[in-house]
């Protein structure tokens, strides 16, 4: 399989088969709390993306050239934290300067991609598959998309709940967590996807 191929299997397998919400269930914080409305849940996949781009193109570096040489890979989740933290502090203040409107939509929800598994999660997983710098890069936006293919699939559903009727005790949280399910099941289609269309 050439570079390009393995890049867009990687691709292909973040955003569907491998996709970080819907099938490995990272980052259901957010995928819960703000996917309300199209809008914000729009504006904080774009933040996510962003942040888990250009997390894996700091991280990377750090891990291959001073935790691994220096033996302490030990420390890869605290430095990882730290530099997404750094990370999302900047974006918190663009948004605040730039665009008030969604920095004030998204809320207490845009510190917490601080905390958000699914972006610690992809630059972990870029080191445990032993990807390269091109295919971590690549595999991070995969996930990005894929957490914003996810976000924006349920902000839809939960537009249409609205103006359903739903029986009182499955209001709330219980008909929200229903339709993640059923989100998360339509994910379930795409496996083997990606090892298909290789063979041909």
């Amino acid at each position: 399989m050439t570079m390009t191929k393995e890049l867009f299997a990687v691709l292909l397998t973040a955003i569907l088969t491998n996709n970080f919400v819907l099938c490995k269930f990272l980052g259901i914080c957010p995928f819960l709390g703000v996917s309300k409305k199209f809008d914000t849940a729009l504006g904080m996949s774009i933040a996510v993306i962003f942040v888990m781009v250009l997390a894996t193109a700091v991280c990377y570096p750090i891990n291959a050239f001073i935790l691994v040489p220096n033996g302490i890979e030990y420390l890869q989740t605290i430095v990882f934290i730290l530099v997404i933290a750094a990370l999302v502090q900047f974006v918190e203040t663009v948004l605040k300067k730039y665009l008030p409107d969604l920095y004030k939509a998204l809320g207490i929800y845009l510190p917490l991609i601080t905390t958000n598994c699914a972006v610690l999660g992809v630059v972990l997983l870029n080191i445990d598959n032993n990807y390269n710098f091109a295919a971590s890069i690549v595999n991070s936006l995969g996930g990005g998309i894929g957490f914003m293919i996810a976000m924006i699939m349920f902000s839809g559903v939960r537009e249409k709940m609205e103006n359903c009727d739903i029986p009182k005790g499955l209001q709330g949280l219980p008909i929200t967590l229903i339709a993640a399910a059923l989100t998360s099941c339509s994910f379930l289609g795409f496996t083997g996807v990606v090892d298909n269309i290789f063979k041909l």
